[in-house]
């Protein structure tokens, strides 16, 4: 099978097709894997290599619960939870064994941000790649999965929702949290930005 033998078929109906043929699941694997290791990179202290291991981990867990997705949720939504959970616990896993890191993201990530997102205008302040990522590595990791969700990987706040297992409202609040931590982080350490 080729990847475009599934082009133009919805996720739920992949996830359908792949619990009749496993062949399948190689379509999803392959419309999510760019997405879900650019995703890892950025909410963990992970080289390349093991945010591939844990997205490897993550499809595992895919391929195991595939007869439990929730048809009500969006795909995206359930794929990014279960993505975002692995990556959390690895990375528990290697903060507890004094692997403590910096993350060491690939600056690319960064500077190619979407076009349409207006980050800047959100946070009141011009910004450049090198400064995003400083900032986003001081952060407490609730805020800085939830300004990545919603500013880099361009997640509403449903899916938010769906991904972290929190109400909207909580959602609101702490994307509201994340900003005011982004520009007090940014101002304690003197980062500044380019115009």
């Amino acid at each position: 099978m080729s990847i475009k033998d599934c082009l133009g078929i919805q996720d739920e109906e992949l996830v359908k097709k792949s619990l009749e043929n496993i062949d399948y699941f190689a379509c999803i694997y392959e419309r999510y894997e760019k997405k879900l290791i650019r995703y890892i990179l950025r909410i963990s202290s992970f080289s390349y290599h093991e945010a591939e291991e844990v997205l490897q981990e993550a499809f595992v867990r895919v391929w195991r619960n595939l007869n439990e997705f929730d048809e009500s949720l969006k795909f995206s939504s359930w794929v990014y939870r279960i993505v975002h959970n692995t990556t959390i616990t690895e990375w528990r896993k290697t903060q507890s064994k004094g692997k403590d890191r910096k993350q060491d993201i690939d600056d690319e990530l960064y500077k190619n941000l979407p076009s349409n997102l207006n980050i800047e205008k959100e946070l009141g302040r011009k910004i450049d790649a090198d400064g995003i990522k400083r900032v986003l590595d001081l952060m407490p990791e609730k805020y800085r999965s939830v300004l990545i969700l919603k500013f880099l990987e361009e997640k509403d706040y449903n899916e938010i929702s769906d991904i972290l297992k929190k109400p909207t409202g909580t959602v609101g609040t702490l994307i509201n949290r994340a900003k005011k931590s982004f520009n007090q982080i940014a101002d304690k350490e003197n980062i500044t930005f380019t115009v």
